[in-house]
């Protein structure tokens, strides 16, 4: 009986294990919905200065998007990632927006990105991690990626900003839907996409 009952226990295990995983990190090998955000260092930004993830501790939601400059889906996306910060992320908003690059060919380097930020008047922090670390440890391969954070710093989506990279056909603003629905207490119905857009050019690691 000791053993009906052991492997009984064992397959319930399994099975909480998979019922409560089914539906989080398919489109990520590294993070599952629900887990908490990885932390990472203070990176150099844009405009000059740094910023860690303590920068960012009055705000209620945290939105992380994987960028560049170099990747076409990016730049199409510029333009709403500015309407985004100017509609949350103002500052008396309960939002705060982050853009991170890790690309390294001088395209997407510091000094590229400085143009390119002063250029589209970026109103929100876009950081440089020369180690790629940040983007391995959040599982991002593909530019834009976005990640939204609950005020306690717990992934609660991930994958595209909405659902066409042609803005004029947009029908589903994920991220938006995300936000909001932390913002007033709401279920998130749609909580990961698959992410679209160009690969990140992470270096290969050396053994």
């Amino acid at each position: 009986m000791f053993r009906a009952a052991v492997a009984i226990v064992l397959t319930l295990t399994v099975l909480f294990s998979f019922n409560t995983q089914s539906h989080a990190g398919k489109y990520n090998k590294v993070l599952s919905v629900g887990d908490d955000a990885p932390k990472w260092k203070e990176l150099p930004a844009s405009d000059g200065s740094s910023y860690g993830p303590e920068k960012f501790r009055d705000r209620q939601v945290l939105v992380i998007v994987f960028t560049c400059n170099s990747c076409p889906y990016s730049v199409d996306y510029e333009d709403r990632l500015v309407a985004f910060s100017k509609k949350y992320c103002g500052p008396k908003g309960k939002v705060g927006l982050v853009a991170i690059n890790v690309n390294k060919i001088e395209a997407d380097r510091l000094p590229a990105m400085k143009v390119r930020a002063d250029l589209k008047k970026f109103g929100f922090p876009y950081l440089f991690d020369e180690s790629q670390k940040i983007a391995r440890d959040f599982g991002a391969l593909r530019t834009p990626q976005f990640f939204v954070l609950d005020s306690k710093r717990r992934v609660v989506y991930m994958g595209t900003m909405d659902d066409s990279s042609n803005a004029t056909r947009v029908k589903k603003k994920h991220v938006e839907n995300a936000v909001d629905a932390l913002l007033n207490g709401k279920e998130i119905k749609v909580s990961e996409t698959p992410p679209i857009g160009c690969l990140i050019r992470l270096e290969r690691k050396r053994r």
